[in-house]
């Protein structure tokens, strides 16, 4: 991914006030992985590059020790070329200045024999064709030495540009990269703020939830208490109410029949199509607040949803399946209004389950990377499907 491409990748979170905390966070963790991304995939690039400037480095430096090695021979070359030179110009004036000099005239006057004039011939042809030859050599080896320095010079200079451009790249890359690190830092501070708020909302829904089904547990403890009390004075035999004699007959005692069930004891009594319920569900379920959503589990160290119900419901000696559309086949139907604290709800075609625990709220396990926690029913939208009571 190019560089310009990197930098406008970053999708900006709308209004967080819009969204519930979750869909905050999770909007917000979705960012910093985007930007996570970004800054590995530029972390890859800025390592390469700064391999390719540091390779590009140490071939500029084996060029110039290079450079240094031919202009060294080089010179040297140019040196030996002047010194070859010399010789022969030298050689040349003494031919014709000096008379000790083997010319072709002396050795003609000099020679008695004609193989002395041979031998005379060859020796002076020799010197000649000798220093002919160191100078033509010189003058080869420097061409040779001037070619090889201009041929270094230019890659020198081709390399000197290699490392500029990688250079100029390392800092672009490793500019972003600093921008990127910046802002993931930036989203995961908020990210972690948003939790904090979202944990301190929990801890308040739960105080709030634990005091209602206190209340509630007390409202039907006073109930159980009246249904009892009702029953008992149902059982005590009625007080026989005394006749007068009629003159001549001998009174005989009469007895009436029970007294029907107070009306409070009957208002008390749960809806006759319905069982009683497990309210108490509830509470327990409100003891694994915070414990972290883990696909499969059915634990303290980790529950799912359909996991979360069936260790509950196993407390109060009640087996259920680990599977949320296998559950909602156990108990009877619960309309959305006569709901009570320990009833099943079902959410998303069969796919979520949760522990009503009145006042709206039901406590489930979400999803990966979250916890167990008090959500709305409002929260679900269309998504809700219905409820059981066991």
């Amino acid at each position: 991914m190019c560089a310009a491409a990197l930098l406008a990748a970053t999708v900006l979170v709308g209004d967080p006030f819009a969204a519930s905390p979750r869909e905050q966070i999770d909007a917000k963790a979705a960012q910093a992985q985007r930007v996570l991304q970004q800054v590995n995939a530029l972390d890859l690039q800025f390592g390469r590059t700064v391999e390719s400037w540091h390779g590009a480095q140490y071939e500029l430096a084996r060029t110039r020790r290079q450079l240094a090695t031919d202009r060294r021979l080089l010179h040297a070359a140019k040196v030996q070329e002047r010194i070859a030179l010399a010789r022969v110009q030298a050689r040349l004036i003494a031919l014709y200045e000096s008379s000790d000099e083997p010319t072709t005239i002396s050795i003609l006057l000099g020679s008695s024999t004609f193989s002395d004039l041979i031998g005379r011939l060859d020796a002076a042809q020799a010197i000649s064709a000798s220093d002919h030859r160191l100078a033509v050599e010189a003058t080869a080896a420097r061409s040779r030495a001037a070619k090889a320095e201009r041929s270094t010079r230019a890659t020198e200079h081709r390399r000197a540009v290699a490392v500029g451009q990688l250079d100029s790249q390392r800092r672009q890359i490793g500019s972003m990269l600093a921008q990127r690190r910046q802002l993931l830092s930036s989203i995961q501070s908020q990210v972690a703020t948003l939790k904090a708020q979202e944990a301190r909302r929990q801890a308040a829904l739960a105080a709030q939830a634990r005091a209602r089904l206190a209340q509630q547990q007390a409202l039907l403890r006073q109930q159980a208490a009246a249904r009892a009390a009702a029953a008992e004075r149902a059982a005590e035999p009625a007080p026989v109410a005394p006749t007068a004699p009629t003159p001549g007959t001998t009174a005989t005692p009469t007895t009436t029949a029970p007294l029907a069930p107070t009306q409070s004891a009957t208002t008390a009594a749960a809806p006759a199509n319905l069982p009683a319920g497990h309210p108490e569900a509830a509470t327990i379920a409100m003891k694994y607040l915070g414990i972290p959503y883990a696909w499969g589990g059915a634990s303290p160290a980790g529950f799912d949803c359909s996991g979360l119900v069936m260790y509950v419901y196993a407390q109060l000696g009640i087996l259920l399946p680990h599977y949320a559309a296998a559950q909602y086949g156990f108990g009877s139907p619960v309309s959305r209004d006569q709901l009570q604290p320990g009833d099943l709800v079902f959410f998303d075609g069969l796919s979520h389950v949760g522990i009503y625990i009145g006042g709206g709220q039901v406590v489930h396990a979400p999803q990966t990377g979250d916890v167990v926690k008090i959500s709305s029913l409002s929260d679900f939208g269309a998504g809700y499907v219905g409820a059981r009571r066991l």
